[in-house]
Protein backbone atom coordinates (compact mmCIF):
# COMPACT_ATOMS: atom_id res chain seq x y z
CA UNK A 1 0.00 0.00 0.00
CA UNK A 2 1.10 3.16 -1.19
CA UNK A 3 0.90 6.03 1.72
CA UNK A 4 0.47 9.93 1.44
CA UNK A 5 0.51 12.80 4.29
CA UNK A 6 -0.84 16.15 3.89
CA UNK A 7 -2.16 18.76 5.59
CA UNK A 8 0.94 20.90 7.01
CA UNK A 9 1.60 23.91 7.08
CA UNK A 10 3.51 27.09 9.29
CA UNK A 11 0.56 27.65 12.42
CA UNK A 12 1.87 29.60 15.78
CA UNK A 13 2.05 28.27 18.79
CA UNK A 14 -0.88 27.52 20.48
CA UNK A 15 -2.63 26.71 16.74
CA UNK A 16 -3.89 23.27 15.20
CA UNK A 17 -3.29 21.22 11.85
CA UNK A 18 -4.93 18.01 11.00
CA UNK A 19 -3.05 15.61 8.39
CA UNK A 20 -4.44 13.39 6.78
CA UNK A 21 -3.06 10.07 5.57
CA UNK A 22 -4.47 8.58 2.19
CA UNK A 23 -3.70 4.81 1.12
CA UNK A 24 -4.03 3.78 -2.28
CA UNK A 25 -5.53 0.54 -1.54
CA UNK A 26 -7.25 -1.01 1.30
CA UNK A 27 -6.35 -0.92 4.56
CA UNK A 28 -6.70 -4.64 6.08
CA UNK A 29 -7.86 -4.72 9.73
CA UNK A 30 -4.82 -6.26 10.98
CA UNK A 31 -2.75 -3.43 10.24
CA UNK A 32 -1.55 -0.64 12.43
CA UNK A 33 -1.04 2.61 11.18
CA UNK A 34 1.22 4.67 12.74
CA UNK A 35 2.27 8.57 12.99
CA UNK A 36 5.80 9.24 13.08
CA UNK A 37 7.70 12.52 13.09
CA UNK A 38 11.42 14.09 12.25
CA UNK A 39 13.33 17.37 13.20
CA UNK A 40 16.14 18.24 11.93
CA UNK A 41 19.17 16.66 12.95
CA UNK A 42 16.95 13.97 15.40
CA UNK A 43 16.02 10.43 14.82
CA UNK A 44 12.44 9.51 13.57
CA UNK A 45 10.22 9.93 16.66
CA UNK A 46 6.88 7.84 17.40
CA UNK A 47 3.53 9.92 17.26
CA UNK A 48 0.98 8.07 17.75
CA UNK A 49 -0.65 4.74 15.91
CA UNK A 50 -4.14 3.71 15.44
CA UNK A 51 -4.86 -0.28 15.56
CA UNK A 52 -7.31 -0.63 12.17
CA UNK A 53 -9.76 -3.35 13.76
CA UNK A 54 -10.45 -1.80 16.63
CA UNK A 55 -9.83 1.76 16.43
CA UNK A 56 -7.91 1.67 19.41
CA UNK A 57 -5.31 4.74 19.64
CA UNK A 58 -1.95 4.78 21.76
CA UNK A 59 0.07 7.85 21.50
CA UNK A 60 3.48 9.13 22.67
CA UNK A 61 3.82 10.98 26.29
CA UNK A 62 5.40 14.21 24.38
CA UNK A 63 1.37 14.65 22.40
CA UNK A 64 -0.76 12.62 24.50
CA UNK A 65 -3.55 15.00 25.55
CA UNK A 66 -3.15 17.27 21.97
CA UNK A 67 -3.48 15.32 19.58
CA UNK A 68 -5.91 12.49 18.11
CA UNK A 69 -5.86 10.09 15.90
CA UNK A 70 -8.56 8.88 13.95
CA UNK A 71 -9.60 6.73 10.44
CA UNK A 72 -11.68 6.38 7.81
CA UNK A 73 -12.66 3.20 6.75
CA UNK A 74 -14.29 4.07 3.56
CA UNK A 75 -11.70 6.31 2.50
CA UNK A 76 -8.79 4.10 3.38
CA UNK A 77 -7.51 7.30 5.17
CA UNK A 78 -5.82 8.23 8.70
CA UNK A 79 -6.06 11.53 10.37
CA UNK A 80 -3.77 13.29 13.09
CA UNK A 81 -5.69 16.37 14.47
CA UNK A 82 -3.19 17.93 16.26
CA UNK A 83 -3.99 21.15 19.13
CA UNK A 84 -1.78 23.57 21.18
CA UNK A 85 1.04 22.86 18.93
CA UNK A 86 4.39 24.48 20.33
CA UNK A 87 7.21 24.69 18.32
CA UNK A 88 8.98 21.75 19.22
CA UNK A 89 6.81 20.01 17.33
CA UNK A 90 8.34 21.63 14.19
CA UNK A 91 8.85 18.30 11.68
CA UNK A 92 8.25 16.25 9.30
CA UNK A 93 5.06 14.23 10.13
CA UNK A 94 4.70 10.79 8.10
CA UNK A 95 2.30 8.33 8.19
CA UNK A 96 3.10 4.24 8.01
CA UNK A 97 1.88 0.68 8.28
CA UNK A 98 2.80 -2.39 10.35
CA UNK A 99 1.18 -5.37 10.74
CA UNK A 100 2.21 -5.57 14.45
CA UNK A 101 1.44 -3.14 17.20
CA UNK A 102 4.87 -1.50 17.98
CA UNK A 103 6.33 1.80 18.64
CA UNK A 104 9.46 1.59 17.01
CA UNK A 105 9.90 2.78 13.17
CA UNK A 106 11.78 -0.52 12.20
CA UNK A 107 8.71 -2.57 12.45
CA UNK A 108 6.71 -0.07 9.96
CA UNK A 109 6.69 -0.82 6.05
CA UNK A 110 5.17 1.34 3.15
CA UNK A 111 6.35 4.57 4.40
CA UNK A 112 4.73 7.66 2.90
CA UNK A 113 5.99 11.04 2.24
CA UNK A 114 5.93 13.12 4.78
CA UNK A 115 4.15 16.76 5.37
CA UNK A 116 6.34 19.69 6.93
CA UNK A 117 5.03 21.22 10.01
CA UNK A 118 6.08 24.38 11.31
CA UNK A 119 5.14 26.00 14.17
CA UNK A 120 6.01 29.72 14.98
CA UNK A 121 6.51 31.01 18.11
Amino acid sequence: VQLQASGGGLVQAGGSLRLSCAASSRIYSSHVMGWFRQAPGKEREFVGLIRWNTGRTTYADSVKGRVTISKDSAKNTVYLQMNSLKPEDTAVYSCAAASEYSFSPSSYRSWGQGTQVTVSS
